[in-house]
């Protein structure tokens, strides 16, 4: 019998940029998102500010579910508000950016990758990265707001075909560019087994429920260098 359970997510990191682009439809998609995530009742976790896409998407939260559902984790050296703006949410300062990105990952089920700029390829690549490595089995996905990921799909199917990445790490990236539809596809997420399996030999053998990436950071920070 087929399992047709869904992946219960309450929480889901959002990355994007700062900036808002140059055309209204990534405001558009960043508000569209973020009435989703109301809609569904799941929080938002992102990288706190009030600018751009950030900052949209937030607001659009808080407006719908209140102040609460918005984590922000900000490093220390960005929270003056003349960097940031004002900070929305329940806020975090961090240290530095790797303890941003792990604090972030381990108050999600899930992530989402909005238009941006190179903080947020980082931040995208490097959950790629610790899923691909088996540091986590959570669902990532591209909101392809004006086909903007297009380019970076292609370049990912060429990493594929010159075999540097292997296919089934390149179709576990989700996509699609309607803010719901990407987060059904989330919930009806399956890890292969064979990430499975990398997260075992990990693990002693055993798959732990929630897999609490921000504990291996350090060594997934190790492989990025």
């Amino acid at each position: 019998m087929a399992n047709n359970s869904t992946l219960e997510i309450r929480k889901i990191c959002v990355f994007c940029g700062a900036s808002s682009g140059n055309d209204p439809k990534y405001v558009n998609g960043a508000k569209a998102m973020g009435n989703a995530l109301v809609k569904e009742n799941i929080g938002l976790v992102y990288g706190g500010g009030n600018l751009g896409l950030m900052g949209e998407i937030a607001r659009t939260v808080v407006s719908g579910s209140g102040t609460s559902a918005v984590t922000g984790v900000i490093p220390a050296a960005l929270a003056p508000r003349e960097i940031s703006g004002q900070l929305i949410g329940e806020v975090h300062t961090v240290p530095d950016m790797h303890s941003r990105k792990a604090l972030m990952a381990s108050h999600s089920d899930a992530f989402i990758a909005m238009p941006g700029g190179f903080g947020t390829f980082e931040e995208l690549l490097e959950v790629l990265t610790w899923q691909q490595l088996g540091f986590h089995a959570k669902p990532i996905g591209l909101l392809n707001i004006n086909k903007f990921w297009d380019p970076l799909l292609a370049f990912l199917d060429h990493t594929v075909s010159q075999e540097f990445v292997q296919q089934r790490h390149r179709d576990a990236l989700i996509v699609s560019e309607d803010p719901e539809e990407l987060i059904r596809k989330l919930k009806a997420f399956k890890p292969t087994p064979s990430l499975l399996e990398e997260i075992r030999n990990k693990n002693g053998g055993v798959v732990p429920v929630g897999v609490d990436i921000s504990k291996t950071s350090d060594e997934a920070e190790s492989f990025n260098e």
